[in-house]
């Protein structure tokens, strides 16, 4: 036998058919019982009867085929059935007591239920597939998403189909299993056919997409355990951020390139500070002048976020001539995947020794930009990053430059002094 959900157990009479008495049982109600479909009336007779009850006369509780009606008890505001005979009203006291005991029993019982229901549920999710699990995170969270977010994600489950050889359940997670993990990816080969390892850095960025799966697999309760609040990420390596000066930037705009959009884009990622995927997907109604000052009003692929942004007449030169609304502005750009070799033999040609990628054209103007004075706030806001640390990597790079510019005057007398 198993009681419903709010079972009310009530005080209820029942006539004596030969007399003017009344039999006084427990009512419970709805109560689901072993065997029967639908919610059953549990009744439990005191062997108590009563003979002095008033009645309401307010309340029909039937009229039979005679047209007499029969009343429901009056009861006091704790709902105890009025009678006239201290007898009877003792009576009415002790089923009243009955009473509550077993709607404690039900109320009680329902919070076991309750407790079982959840835990057997727990032990079902702690047998589903953790990996088709993150995949369907990764789809629902990044439907919108750049390409380069879905490929990292991807990337996660790949690494942990490699780990865990193709199957991981939830009740294999733990804060060792995490930890394994992530010793797992320090040590991971590149694939594809490439030699080494991944960088910390990568590495960095499949854990950090491993504990945001975690944390939403706790919020989801396939975890009864936030994990990724307790589990440790690995530390990023602070990597060099390439960029170009004022001199070079000259020098490759006087170069002519083989493609170029591709020129006319670089160039212009470095005096707006924007990447390759927001200037690959800009339409020119996405450009607007207002008091002769050129803006881009668009949404950042990567983040989402909408911008607006004032851009210099140099960078709206490099747009070319304005066409329709709907049309793109640098209308056959590259993917990533096609620009390399262009843009080396183009870098190459202008005499320039470093490795330059397109992204580094967005650092160029990062870079330029603090030195030039422009706070890091503002530079933030126009790089579009939603978290000014994210900026701070370039003013370290300016930092660098002042102390060796604090180096280039050194005075020969001096110098002969200290040796």
């Amino acid at each position: 036998m198993k009681q419903l959900a709010k079972t009310k157990v009530t005080v209820r009479l029942r006539k004596a058919e030969d007399r003017e008495e009344w039999y006084v049982y427990i009512e419970s109600y709805p109560v689901e019982v072993s065997g029967r479909k639908t919610p059953q009336r549990i009744r439990e007779y005191l062997n108590r009867t009563v003979k002095t009850v008033e009645w309401d006369k307010q309340r029909t509780a039937r009229t039979d085929s005679q047209g007499i009606k029969s009343y429901k008890p009056r009861r006091s505001d704790n709902g105890i059935i009025i009678t006239r005979s201290e007898t009877d009203r003792e009576i009415m006291l002790y089923a009243d007591g009955v009473r509550k005991i077993r709607q404690k029993e039900y109320d009680n019982t329902d919070l076991y239920s309750d407790a079982e229901n959840l835990l057997a549920e727990q032990k079902e999710k702690a047998k589903e597939d953790f990996i088709r699990y993150i995949a369907s995170v990764a789809a629902k969270r990044h439907a919108r998403s750049s390409k380069s977010i879905m490929i990292n994600w991807e990337r996660t489950i790949e690494f942990l189909k490699s780990y865990s050889k193709g199957r991981l359940v939830f009740s294999q997670i733990d804060s060792r299993m995490a930890e394994d993990f992530k010793l797992f990816l320090l040590a991971a080969p590149l694939g594809g056919g490439k030699k080494g390892i991944l960088s910390r850095n990568t590495a960095a960025r499949y854990f950090s997409i491993f504990k945001a799966a975690l944390k939403q697999a706790f919020i989801d309760g396939y975890l009864t355990v936030d994990l990724s609040s307790k589990i440790k990420g690995i530390p990023e390596q602070e990597s060099r951020r390439e960029y170009l000066t004022i001199k070079e930037l000259n020098v490759l705009a006087e170069m002519p390139c083989e493609k170029d959009v591709l020129k006319r884009a670089a160039l212009f990622s470095a005096l707006t500070g924007l990447r390759h995927s927001d200037i690959q997907k800009l339409r020119w109604k996405e450009i607007s002048l207002e008091d002769d000052m050129a803006k881009l009003h668009f949404t950042q692929k990567k983040t989402r976020g909408v911008e607006y942004m004032p851009i210099s007449e140099q960078a709206l030169q490099l747009c070319g001539e304005p066409r329709l609304p709907g049309q793109l502005v640098f209308e056959d750009l590259p993917d990533p995947s096609w620009i390399s070799r262009p843009l080396k033999k183009w870098v190459e040609s202008a005499g320039i020794k470093k490795n330059i990628t397109f992204h580094c054209f967005r650092h160029t103007f990062a870079t330029l930009q603090l030195s030039s004075g422009t706070d890091i706030y503002t530079v933030s806001k126009m790089l579009g990053h939603t978290n000014v640390k994210t900026t701070q990597i370039y003013a370290k790079v300016i930092d660098e430059k002042k102390n060796r510019a604090s180096q280039a005057i050194q005075l020969e007398s001096l110098k002969k002094r200290a040796q």
